[in-house]
């Protein structure tokens, strides 16, 4: 289930033409012209469209319209199992050669090689380099025999029966069994209570080989398919090799069909209060389930009526969002939307809400009395003027940005529209049909749609929270009770006055004192008047986005130990008090329909502001930059809201035996450390927390804006940054002095250590291989040492997962730091079942000293090599690679051009520099830390 900004998002790349004035809403919604589509005789669909974002890449994807619920009693589970087989061999590429050969080329197993299984599809994922005509032969030739020829020997889907039961046990915890029992109440009566994708832990153990093969052969078939081609193509190619690859296969002679599943009505008010002892949150769920099957968007009033129902979110969810900012929030985040559920054939209005765990009542309330003062009172003008604007605001931005678009947004468009019949127009189509509807929506639209919502039957009401000594259990009766609001009581909503500006001080602007640029990299520097320097890149990469980050050496080192410990969970809570005298509610409404956001930040060693707009938008990002300088607000009231959400959110949080582990391991490792106060807050740490002294240190670290530099890069203009620089940023208060990054010398636990933690009824395990300690730092090691992780993770997938079918995934990784001070980290990370913990440690450890001893293998360099040169091509053309490149330059006083070398740099690297990088630092000290269960 999606949160509303998700569905606006959806419904933002639905795309159109421009209609007569009188707008007949009969008319079809159009598919995409841009996308090539058909069907072979077989019956198998597909969808082409060419795209040049990413350059020189294609997104393939398979769409099989066929999931567990297809499954029979014997089959629960191997829907998902089928997924798994897929990557284990087919007929061209047998055992691991497929993701061998994948990674040779580039492509990362999990990373970018991925899949899914749902209730009603599985897909898989699979992004190809498109310029080499046998790479892209190859990536068809994969797709064609996941369809129809993956091989399915009794041997190899033994084999893989430990590792898709490491995937069933990673879901074991709190969560799924408070699922288990509240999912028959949610799904009452339907298949979908009883086909939960992973399936069920004994058939998985005990299927006979031919029940997955009789899945395969049922539904994976070409009538239940769609193979979507979408990049850096020729379309006219890509249809001949669709035609090619697939036009040979038929349907089964006999073919099962494929039945739509449904979720029958209910009269009665289900109510499902669940708890348990390892529940981490606690939250309230109310769904009212429509009576009909989801009405299919064919034309331009559906499309309309689409457009009012996230209208209505929008609205609500305003009001939610103002109720959760105040003083005395009644949630810690609520949300409302009409959408789908789990079942393809049902929809429903669905309010959420993650309260305090003594809370749940009043939070349902606070949802229930919400909806029926918009039932009874409809919204403002104001308010729907607003969510118009916003809705305005971003469909205008996905248009602007749409010859920058990535290829994998459009791939989900065209799956939907192949699964469900959602529409696919096209940005352009959507953009102008947006801007003609708009404005014939009004009120009584809006406010109509509530009535249909909200029911008293067909209704579905889920608690779930912690369950411990001295918490009452909710019940049944008390819930029912809760959702009954007399009205008569209800106030109008009050629609408070929108503000005139962001800020309240007047700004004097100083001026630039030179001006510098470095062609190589192609930015300019500004130093101002203050002291300050502004350095900022003009790209191509997104036509509507501008990235900013400020940033300082000195942050959170230099406070006294006493002053850390007072401040360091208040920090969070500074920026909720708004600026400029206005509350965040006041800045959120004046914001709407504009898009910019910072938000400043104290780290370790930094402080600073990181933030976002659309070039139109990039006045206020400079203005709330200036506030944030200049004129935090100091709220009681408000860190008191913020402490009570917080609280509500980690109170529990150290029930889940990971979030404990972690806990207990870090404070183990950090006993001699006296800043460390845990890694969540208890309710000490909040006793302990001086809010006034986290502000008045925030002041004293921007008090300097000569102390800062402030990056920019997107679609930025000269005289426009030049502009707001000498008003916003010239005028800030600065000083001469500078500060450094300070090393306080605290370092955790050095030599040969071993933390086992018992926590949870599940038979779960995790185990944490820790190497780290000072070094010397230089840009050849820290490659080095990454490229270490890379080849050491491909070889533990080998052997822990593909021989020992002992674990779902692992994971090692590598870095070098240079500030505070040189350092070194590495850690090898796995799930796993406890009588398997010891036995693959020592398989991890034996595959590390293998590289230690023998060096690693060169086609594992080249995986690394090949993996790594394209994401640097792909990321080099976003902003975001190229800010943080300043930032982390800036950072570690080191050239911003090595970036430039960024390929000789993946190139250069030898067996040689891996093996002694994994001798130096990996052959002494380590830290093992296990998780396992509670002892009985």
């Amino acid at each position: 289930m999606k949160k509303i900004t998700n569905l606006v998002l959806g419904m933002m790349l639905f795309p159109a033409a421009v209609f007569a004035q009188q707008m007949d809403f009969s008319t079809a919604i159009p598919l995409d012209p841009s996308v090539k589509t058909g069907k072979l005789p077989n019956g198998l669909t597909y969808y082409i469209k060419k795209n040049a974002k990413p350059e020189k890449k294609v997104d393939l994807r398979l769409v099989v319209n066929a999931g567990s619920i297809l499954e029979e009693n014997d089959q629960q589970g191997l829907a998902h199992f089928m997924e798994h087989m897929c990557f284990n061999g087919t007929k061209r590429f047998p055992k691991n050669q497929l993701v061998d050969y994948l990674q040779s080329i580039g492509v990362k197993f999990g990373q970018h090689l991925n899949a899914y299984t749902s209730f009603d599809e599985t897909v898989y994922f699979l992004p190809i380099p498109s310029d080499d005509p046998e790479k892209l032969e190859k990536g068809f030739q994969i797709i064609e025999d996941w369809a129809f020829n993956t091989v399915l020997t009794p041997e190899e889907i033994d084999k893989e029966r430990g590792v898709v039961l490491e995937e069933y046990r990673l879901g074991l915890g709190a969560g799924k069994r408070m699922m288990g029992r509240y999912l028959p109440k949610m799904m009452h009566d339907s298949k979908y209570a009883t086909r939960l994708p992973i399936g069920q832990k004994e058939v998985l153990e005990k299927f006979k080989h031919q029940s997955l093969i009789n899945f395969y052969k049922d539904w994976y078939r070409p009538n239940l398919m769609s193979v979507i081609v979408v990049g850096d193509i020729d379309v006219a190619e890509m249809e001949k090799k669709i035609v090619s690859h697939f036009s040979s296969y038929k349907n089964p002679a006999n073919e099962k069909p494929r039945k739509v599943f449904e979720v029958p009505n209910h009269k009665e008010t289900f109510v499902a209060v669940e708890s348990d002892k390892e529940a981490s949150n606690t939250q309230v769920q109310l769904l009212y389930k429509d009576y009909a099957a989801p009405k299919k968007m064919v034309n331009l009033g559906d499309f309309k009526n689409y457009m009012i129902e996230n209208l209505f979110a929008t609205l609500l969810n305003t009001r939610l969002d103002e109720l959760t900012n105040s003083a005395t929030p009644p949630f810690t985040y609520g949300y409302s939307y009409y959408g789908g559920t789990f079942a393809r054939t049902k929809k429903g209005y669905q309010s959420v809400a993650m309260s305090s765990e003594d809370k749940q009542l009043s939070a349902l309330k606070t949802l229930v009395t919400e909806n029926e003062r918009a039932k009874k009172f409809g919204f403002t003008q104001g308010e729907l003027d607003r969510a118009k604007s916003e809705f305005m605001a971003s469909i205008e931005k996905a248009y602007n940005d749409r010859s920058k678009t990535n290829s994998e947004n459009f791939v989900g468009e065209l799956q939907a529209n192949f699964l469900e019949n959602e529409p696919a127009p096209g940005i352009e189509w959507t953009f102008q049909t947006f801007k003609q509807i708009l404005p014939m929506i009004d009120l009584k639209d809006v406010n109509g749609l509530i009535k249909e919502y909200v029911k008293e039957d067909n209704r579905v009401i889920i608690l779930t929270g912690p369950e411990k000594e001295g918490l009452k259990k909710v019940t049944e009766q008390e819930v029912l009770a809760a959702i009954k609001v007399n009205t008569d009581e209800l106030k109008p909503y009050e629609d408070a006055a929108v503000a005139t500006s962001l800020l309240r001080k007047e700004v004097k602007a100083g001026t630039v004192v030179s001006r510098s640029s470095n062609d190589k990299l192609g930015t300019k520097t500004l130093v101002l008047s203050n002291g300050a320097k502004v350095t900022y890149k003009n790209t191509d990469f997104k036509n509507d986005e501008v990235l900013f980050e400020a940033v300082s050496l000195g942050g959170s080192n230099l406070y006294s130990n006493e002053e850390m410990k007072k401040v360091q969970f208040a920090n969070g809570a500074l920026a909720e008090a708004g600026f400029s005298g206005l509350k965040l509610n006041d800045i959120n409404k004046f914001m709407t329909g504009k898009i910019a956001r910072v938000n400043p930040y104290i780290s370790g060693i930094t402080e600073g502001l990181r933030g976002s707009s659309t070039p139109k938008d990039l006045e206020y990002l400079f203005q709330m930059t200036y506030a944030y300088f200049t004129d935090l607000n100091f709220d009681q009231e408000a860190f008191e809201g913020f402490k009570q959400k917080q609280s509500s959110f980690f109170k529990n949080m150290a029930s889940t035996p990971q979030n404990y582990f972690q806990q207990e391991f870090y404070t183990y490792l950090n006993q001699n450390n006296p800043r460390f106060f845990g890694i969540m807050p208890t309710d000490k740490s909040w006793a302990d927390t001086d809010y006034k002294l986290a502000y008045e240190k925030y002041k004293e670290r921007f008090a300097n804006a000569a102390d800062f530099e402030f990056f920019f890069v997107g679609n930025v203009d000269d005289a426009t940054i030049e502009a707001m620089a000498t008003k916003y940023i010239a005028s800030l208060p600065a000083n001469d002095k500078k500060e450094k990054a300070v090393d306080l010398g605290y370092r955790m636990l050095k030599g040969d250590l071993k933390k086992v933690v018992n926590k949870g009824a599940d038979p779960k395990s995790n185990v944490t291989i820790m190497f780290y300690g000072d070094a010397k730092y230089s840009a050849k090691d820290a490659m080095s040492m990454q490229a270490l992780g890379e080849v050491l993770t491909i070889k533990l997938v080998e052997q822990l997962r593909e021989n020992e079918s002992g674990v779902y995934g692992v994971n090692a990784r590598g870095s070098i730091s240079k500030m505070p001070y040189g350092s070194y980290n590495f850690s090898i990370g796995f799930p796993c079942g406890p009588e398997n913990a010891e036995k693959l440690t020592a398989s991890a450890l034996k595959e590390l000293q293998n590289i230690i001893d023998k060096g690693p293998d060169e086609k594992d360099i080249a995986k690394f090599k090949e993996g790594e040169l394209a994401d640097f091509r792909k990321d080099s053309k976003e902003n975001r690679f190229w800010l943080s490149n300043l930032t982390r330059s800036y950072l570690n006083a080191s050239n911003p051009e090595d970036v430039l070398k960024m390929e000789e740099m993946v190139n250069a690297v030898t067996a040689k520099d891996i093996q002694n990088i994994a001798k130096q630092y990996l052959t002494k000290d380590k830290v093992i830390g296990i998780l396992m269960p509670e002892k009985k």
